[in-house]
């Protein structure tokens, strides 16, 4: 049940990304959230929704947590934003690059795996 129309509780914040509370515990844990506390409940406030939202497009993009720490903390800093900018687009360009390796990697085992089922096709036809 939602505390109100600007804060949430870890159910709510769990059905809205389709994730298990543990996982957003773990966040926690890594201190990508720090929901505010009242006794044993999760209290969670626009900003923490926000964040929520960051950590899972950068775990999409592919980055590690201790490079979405990095960028969520560079995000919310008031400070110049170019230095902010400068460190998501390095981290953008690498990941870029290593996703092209994968694929090239995978289009080469692709077309591997081509030639040996022709081949195996070809031997069961010679002897069938």
């Amino acid at each position: 049940m939602t505390v109100s129309e600007t804060t949430f509780t870890i159910r709510d914040l769990a059905t809205e990304f389709d994730l298990t509370t543990r996982t957003i515990r773990f966040y926690e844990d890594r201190g990508l959230l720090t929901p505010e506390r009242s006794g044993q409940k999760r209290i969670y406030h626009k900003g923490d929704r926000a964040r929520l939202k960051l950590i899972l497009r950068g775990k999409r993009l592919g980055f590690t947590l201790d490079e979405i720490q990095q960028l969520v903390t560079a995000y919310e800093s008031p400070d110049d934003e170019i230095p902010q900018l400068e460190q998501y687009l390095k981290t953008l360009v690498a990941h870029r690059k290593t996703l092209l390796q994968q694929k090239a990697d995978l289009e080469r085992t692709l077309l591997d795996l081509e030639k040996a089922e022709a081949d195996c096709r070809m031997a069961l036809a010679r002897k069938g």
